[in-house]
């Protein structure tokens, strides 16, 4: 059995469902593993626009699997301190692997995503949620800390310090119509409709610019690391005159506007 799946719902989309639903999805290295080389392999894939990732069955993903968290490869001969150490590099390195990806990624969080799960949905571009979903910090619950996988940094900047201070030490369960509300998700939509929302996003986006739309990606992230808005707005700056001087979009976009009809940029 594949614990990972990649499919094909749109031209120029990929899909990537986490394919464990007995165990919601939960992140046993067995599962973090190949998901972590199916970023890699689309990342690599230039007929990707536009990245879904979504999980089996009824969760999105329930964090850390406690009772069966598969093998962790290349251990042998390590002490359990350092085993401790790379099991943690390599879920780190999940969360950093979407942030690097060219692509747009959009978590279609289909149901419960809870500690980790939850991490794996902040590191996304984008979330919508199914009505169903729910997120939890569970840490806090499990008698560790709530902040995991680059947590207390992603949330704080989703929804805003006191919001997430609140949520990470409580504990409690956000559910979708409240994440949506706070800005968690975009917005919550019907189970039934949920990827389907989420293609209908994906392929808008695909529609413009390449570099344009991985420019943008990268300067929203940017943004939210930038030390000061001037050296931000140098940035952008920058990354605007780069696509305005190598491509003819602009002149593309003026056109089509001209003849009513949609813009084909061929940067």
């Amino acid at each position: 059995m594949s614990f990972v799946l990649i499919g094909r719902p749109r031209p120029h989309v990929t899909q990537i469902t986490l394919n464990r639903p007995e165990r919601m999805n939960a992140m046993a290295f067995d599962v973090m593993v190949p998901f972590r080389e199916a970023l890699e392999e689309v990342g690599r894939d230039n007929d990707t626009r536009v990245v879904v990732v979504t999980g089996a069955g009824r969760g999105f993903c329930s964090g850390a699997d406690l009772e069966s968290p598969g093998r962790i490869p290349g251990i042998e001969g390590l002490t359990v301190s350092t085993i401790a150490l790379r099991s943690m590099e390599l879920l780190d390195d999940v969360i950093t692997a979407m942030r690097r990806l060219h692509q747009p990624v959009i978590a279609a969080v289909n149901g419960p995503a809870i500690g980790g799960g939850l991490c794996l949905s902040l590191a996304a571009d984008i979330r919508l949620a199914a009505e169903g979903a729910y997120f939890r910090a569970a840490g806090i619950n499990n008698g560790l800390t709530a902040s995991e996988l680059g947590l207390s940094y992603l949330l704080p900047r989703a929804i805003g310090s006191s919001r997430a201070f609140e949520i990470m030490l409580s504990g409690r369960d956000v559910d979708a119509a409240e994440a949506e509300r706070i800005g968690l998700v975009s917005r919550a939509v019907p189970g039934g409709k949920l990827l389907d929302e989420c293609c209908d996003l994906a392929e808008r986006i695909a529609g413009f610019s390449r570099p344009g739309v991985e420019l943008t990606k990268r300067m929203l992230w940017s943004g939210l690391d930038a030390g000061s808005l001037a050296a931000h707005m140098d940035h952008e700056g920058l990354g605007q005159l780069y696509v305005r001087l190598t491509t003819r979009n602009f002149e593309e976009a003026i056109e089509a506007r001209k003849q009513n009809r949609p813009p084909v940029f061929g940067d």
